[in-house]
């Protein structure tokens, strides 16, 4: 087996180096799968393929604690609202649930609430609920003095679209509560489409000259995001409720009884939701739905468990984007056999060539699929570098009968091949050397530090690369970075082509040129005076912009959204940062410390920092930008009101009131940081008995130590 590609290695065999570049993989990768999901409503990729992106993130993270980003996916939630509608900040976060894919999975979660709660079973047994897992849209409807105010969907978790009036359609969703609800209720719930109505829809939109849905899912997201309320009004959506955010006071103390609760106020639930007392119950619970799926008459895609009692809820809280209390169990993927007819080559910004594979059509589940991702050249030929057959590898080619898994409604994996029926004159795939957009070599690099072949083949073309430069400059504009409206992809490419927007600083300077230019804007097909003077007056509104998107929009290898969010945040300034990468190119000194110190920012993305500011002409493209827009400084950690908001945080010995996790989600509800090591930056360190280096080091260095007694009577906590 080859060691070159961190993709293709079991868990247990990657190196800290190679963790870390994996880690920065999988969170570009669902990042982007997450946007299309979430945002989009157009997955690329089948629910199985996602999971198991998200179960190897865990199982990395879970090896190498101290590698886990800042924009990891186990801290995000959805992707951020379309801005065609208005925005809604949830009062409490809408969070996803971990996933577990088998019988051992719910065992191991419910043994780790009973050891987190130190769980006496002498107290009687441990309830928790089982229901359906609905394959739909999740919509927080929120009531003040018992009337409906406002709809969101999830959107990023802490801010959704405002569907209000289309909400408003749906029968399921009552309009006002019973008289003595209390003053604000939050029921959250999912929007989904039954199966008789999908398909009386689709006959409806094929008989109308229009596109049918390729899933129930796809039709309730879409037909609830409809700009004109009159189209979601057509649409037969539904709505089951089964949790809860903001209420003002708490009708029931059982997570039964709220959907009793919800019941009784005219709320659709689902009656197959049903209490259970063992973990074996649990697991009949979930075979009987799977069992019994196909007669529900809509989709669901696994059972979603929760522990009951509220105030053990509210004692377990929260890790990073889930709740402890809570898990989907996640039914199998599907599978099918297809043909492959053709293997395409697509150039991202990073100048990776990726291999994609170009499926005949076929139905799986009701949805049709004709794509796969291949990975990259090792995967195709099936063996590494050094010769070695590779895990996952299948030596793949044209016109293979290959065998596709997918569990939901997007592209599948390829997980099997049928060899019986290769055609005889079937060749291997030859991966390309040269970049099929520019030319250029093709090459894989050789890490400096370990000497193995890079698995991704990259084009050298760099600016000369059209598909390199316009993915880049698409990059910068793109919602999460400057977000400027009217300069979509179709315009990035037009303009890049046409030589008006070669690098981020000439779309600045657009407005200017074109003034000048005997070939106006206005006057190009597309276009009006309206329309590009909306455009320019778009590009104006960004000439300030946030230090975090700034940074995320440089495009720099390995610094996704959320690490750029702990870079500003770390160095508050512009300025400050770029003085700081500077001073870190040497690799050594306090500057590279710093840097690497970063809670998420290991080795990997500090020296993708320090290349980018040490090459000359990024500093010249920089230079040229910073010319035309202004970086906000970075806004500081709200106060949470206690002593310990904003501070850092270590705690080390033996913890005998709580458990260390409880220890580090009480911290962080208050506002502060739990660091795993003392340092100059710590602010206060929490020692328990048997306390050893880190109490050490905390007194050489001179930072404050209290015991756990004293750390309860400093946050007030009883």
């Amino acid at each position: 087996m080859t060691r070159s590609d961190p993709a293709l290695l079991d868990v247990d065999d990657l190196t800290p180096e190679q963790a870390a570049a994996e880690l920065a993989r999988l969170a570009e990768e669902i990042s982007a799968h997450d946007a299309r999901y979430y945002r989009d409503d157009a997955p690329s990729i089948s629910d199985a393929e996602y999971d198991a992106l998200r179960q190897r993130n865990a199982a990395i993270e879970k090896r190498f604690p101290d590698l886990v980003r800042a924009d990891s996916p186990s801290v995000k939630v959805g992707a951020a609202p379309q801005e065609a509608f208005g925005k809604i900040t949830h009062a409490i976060p809408m969070l996803s649930l971990d996933n577990a894919f088998s019988d051992d999975d719910v065992r191991d979660f419910v043994g780790r609430v009973r050891r987190f709660l130190k769980y006496d079973p002498l107290k009687g047994p441990l309830a928790v609920t089982a229901e359906p897992k609905i394959d739909g849209l999740s919509l927080s409807l929120r009531f003040e003095q018992g009337r409906l105010v406002s709809a969101a969907t999830r959107g990023d978790g802490a801010t959704g679209e405002n569907v209000t009036r289309n909400a408003e359609t749906i029968d399921d969703i009552p309009r006002s509560l019973p008289k003595d609800v209390p003053d604000i209720v939050e029921v959250r719930g999912e929007v989904y489409m039954a199966h008789a109505d999908f398909t009386a829809l689709n006959e409806r939109m094929v008989g109308n000259g229009g596109k049918p849905f390729a899933n129930p899912r796809n039709a309730a997201a879409g037909s609830l995001r409809q700009l004109n309320v009159e189209i979601t009004r057509q649409r037969p959506l539904r709505f089951f409720a089964y949790a809860w955010g903001e209420m003002s006071a708490m009708p029931a103390d059982t997570q039964m009884g709220m959907i009793d609760v919800f019941s009784q106020w005219g709320f659709a639930t689902n009656p197959l939701m049903k209490r259970c007392e063992s973990v074996e119950e649990l697991i009949d619970v979930y075979h009987h739905i799977e069992e019994t799926r196909a007669t529900l008459g809509y989709d669901i895609d696994g059972v979603v468990y929760k522990i009951d009692r509220l105030d053990l809820q509210k004692r377990l809280g929260f890790v990073s984007r889930s709740p402890r209390w809570a898990i989907a169990h996640k039914f199998p993927a599907e599978k099918a056999f297809t043909i492959l007819n053709a293997i395409e080559i697509q150039v991202g910004r990073t100048g990776a060539l990726t291999p994609v594979a170009k499926l005949e059509p076929v139905t799986v589940g009701g949805v049709v699929v004709s794509n796969a991702s291949l990975h990259n050249e090792d995967y195709i030929r099936g063996v590494g570098q050094d010769g070695e057959p590779l895990r996952g590898g299948k030596d793949i080619r044209v016109g293979d009968t290959v065998r596709i898994q997918r569990a939901g409604d997007v592209i599948p994996q390829i997980i099997d091949l049928d060899l019986t029926k290769r055609p005889p004159d079937a060749e291997p795939f030859a991966f390309p050397t040269t970049c099929p957009a520019c030319g250029s070599h093709a090459v894989r690099e050789v890490h400096p530090k370990t000497g193995r072949i890079d698995a991704i083949r990259r084009c050298t073309g760099g600016l000369i690369c059209p598909a390199q430069a316009t993915e880049k400059l698409k990059h910068f504009v793109s919602r999460n970075a400057f977000d400027i409206e009217g300069l979509g992809d179709k315009q990035v490419d037009a303009f890049y082509a046409d030589g008006m927007v070669k690098n981020p600083a000439d779309i600045f300077t657009l407005r200017r040129r074109d003034a000048a230019s005997l070939t106006r804007l206005k006057n190009k097909d597309g276009w009006g005076e309206t329309s590009a003077k909306n455009l320019f007056d778009a590009i104006d509104e960004r000439r300030e912009i946030d230090l975090h998107r700034f940074i995320y929009a440089l495009g720099i290898r390995h610094v996704g959204e959320g690490n750029a969010k702990l870079l500003a945040r770390a160095y508050g300034s512009w300025e400050a940062f770029a003085r700081a990468m500077r001073a870190a190119e040497d690799h050594a000194g306090d500057a590279w410390a710093e840097l690497n110190n970063i809670d998420g920012v290991g080795e990997v993305v500090a020296e993708a920092l320090v290349q980018f500011f040490s090459e000359p002409h990024n500093r010249e493209v920089l230079e040229a930008l910073l010319a035309e827009v202004t970086p906000v400084d970075a806004e500081k950690i709200a106060d949470t009101g206690s002593p310990v908001a904003g501070k850092t945080l270590v705690f080390t010995g033996s913890l005998e009131r709580m458990t260390r996790d409880e220890a580090k989600a009480m911290a962080e509800r208050f506002g502060a940081k739990v660091a795993g090591s003392v340092s100059k930056k710590t602010d206060l360190v929490i020692a328990g008995p048997g306390a050893g280096s880190k109490l050490k080091k905390a007194e050489e260095l001179g930072v404050d130590v209290i015991s756990e007694d004293d750390w309860f009577d400093l946050v007030g906590e009883i």
